[in-house]
């Protein structure tokens, strides 16, 4: 079942931030997550602002989550964590 990796983000360091997007990317892409939505323009309709939205779509939840677990994607977090605000969720698709 797939499975979407759904970040909701505020760049507090634009440099920093561009280091992970660099790590990031391929990290994600090596497990076949595939961007679906990766901050584009955004209209908010409720609850608290962010600046970025970004949508992954992976095979299943497993393999979302060996994605954010593997060590190619934890070199990247070490910008993100020094870069920005983020919340991250792993969802089941129907």
């Amino acid at each position: 079942m797939k499975a979407y990796w759904i970040t909701l983000c505020q760049v507090n360091d634009e440099e920093g931030y561009g280091e992970y997007i660099k790590l990031a990317g391929p990290a994600i892409e090596k497990f076949g997550g595939k961007f679906l939505a990766r901050g584009g323009k955004q209209h908010k309709l409720e609850g608290d602002s962010y600046e970025r939205t970004v949508i992954v779509q992976f095979d299943s939840l497993e393999i979302a989550k060996e994605a954010y677990e593997s060590d190619q994607y934890k070199e990247a977090l070490k910008f993100s964590s020094q870069s920005a605000d983020r919340h991250v969720v792993v969802v089941e698709a129907l």
